[in-house]
C-alpha cells in the first residue's frame, strides 16, 4: 500500500517536528491532541519554524504555504479511519500509549499500520493490545526531528517484516536514515544516550563540576554538539526520567538508577526548555547562546 496520509497523536515537540517533516514531504497530515488548543499552539510553532526557513532562504514562500496547508489539526481519533498509517507520539507512560493503540486499533482499518514514536517502551507489549501485533511497529524520531536524520525502527517481537520494510522505505521517503533494532528498554539511542545524561546529572549533584563545565567537558573533549545537561534541557528532564525509570525497571540493574537530583528537579518543575528552567534558565536573554535555540 502506498501511504499518502498520516495521522500523529500528539502534538507535543515530538508530534509537532513529525507532522512538519511529513508535510514538506508531501504527506496529507491530521495533527491530533486532546484539546484545541493544545493543536493551534503546535501549528503557530511550527508556522514560525517554517517562517524561520523561509527568512534563511531554505524554502519558498509556496513552499511555507503548501507544508501548512497539508496538515488538519483535529481533537479526536476518529481521523485514524482515514489513515494509510498512524503515528502515535503522546506522553512516554505505557498506559497512556496502550489506550491510544487499543482505541486506533477499533478505529483505524485491518492492515493499517500503527506506529510509535516512543523513545523506550516496549513495542512488543503495545502491539499485544491490539488484534493487529503484526502491523505494529516503532518509528524513533529524534529530537529536533526537522533536523535529525536517524528514525530507528524497532521490531516489536510480532511485527512482520511487510510492516517493516514499509515503514523503512517510510522512513526514506521523509528523508530520514532507518536503523532497524530489536525491541529492547531504551532501543540503541536511548539505551546509550540517557545513563550518559544521567551520569552528568550524578557529576552536577556531587559537585565535580558546574553545569557550564561538565558540558564544555563532552563539547571540547568529546566533540559533542551539546553538552549532556544542554541536551537534557532540550529533550524535557521528564521525558529523561521516565526513559531511566524504564531502563531501571526493565533490566533490574543500579547502573540505570535515576539520579536523585534528576528526580527532584522533574518534581519541582523544572523540565528544561519546555518549561523555562532546568539545568540552565531560558527566561533571561543574558544566557549564552549555547543553550538556548
Amino acid at each position: 500500500m502506498a501511504i499518502k496520509s498520516i495521522v500523529v497523536v500528539g502534538a507535543g515537540q515530538m508530534g509537532c517536528g513529525i507532522a512538519q517533516v511529513a508535510a514538506q514531504c508531501g504527506f496529507e497530515v491530521v495533527l491530533q491532541d486532546l484539546r484545541m488548543d493544545l493543536v493551534e499552539q503546535a501549528m503557530a510553532l511550527l508556522r514560525a519554524k517554517l517562517e524561520k526557513r523561509l527568512a534563511k532562504a531554505e524554502i519558498t514562500q509556496a513552499q511555507l504555504a503548501a507544508t501548512l496547508e497539508r496538515i488538519r489539526p483535529e481533537t479526536g481519533l476518529e481521523a485514524a479511519a482515514g489513515a494509510d498509517l498512524v503515528i502515535e507520539a503522546a506522553t512516554e507512560c505505557l498506559e497512556v500509549k496502550t489506550q491510544i493503540f487499543q482505541t486506533l486499533d477499533e478505529i483505524a482499518p485491518v492492515g493499517v499500520i500503527l506506529a510509535s514514536n516512543t523513545s523506550a517502551l516496549s513495542i512488543t507489549a503495545l502491539g499485544a493490545a491490539t488484534r493487529r501485533p503484526a502491523q505494529v511497529v516503532g518509528m524513533h524520531f529524534m529530537n529536533p526531528v526537522p533536523v535529525m536524520t536517524l528514525v530507528e525502527v524497532v521490531r516489536g517481537l510480532e511485527t512482520s517484516e511487510a510492516t517493516l520494510a514499509e515503514v523503512t522505505d517510510l522512513a526514506r521517503r521523509l528523508d530520514k536514515t532507518p536503523v532497524v533494532v530489536k525491541d529492547s528498554p531504551g532501543f540503541v539511542s536511548n539505551r546509550l544516550l540517557m545513563p550518559m545524561i544521567n551520569e552528568a546529572i550524578y557529576c552536577l549533584s556531587e559537585g565535580v563540576a558546574s553545569p557550564s563545565d561538565i558540558d564544555r567537558v563532552m563539547r571540547l573533549g568529546m566533540n559533542h554538539p551539546l553538552g549532556p545537561l544542554a541536551l537534557a534541557d532540550l529533550i524535557g528532564l521528564d521525558t529523561c526520567l521516565a526513559i531511566m525509570e524504564v531502563l531501571y525497571r526493565d533490566f533490574a540493574d543500579s547502573k540505570y538508577r535515576p539520579c536523585p537530583l534528576l528526580r527532584q528537579m522533574v518534581r519541582a518543575g523544572r523540565l528544561g526548555r519546555k518549561s523555562g528552567q532546568g539545568f540552565y534558565s531560558y527566561f533571561d536573554p543574558s544566557v549564552p547562546g549555547e543553550k538556548r535555540e
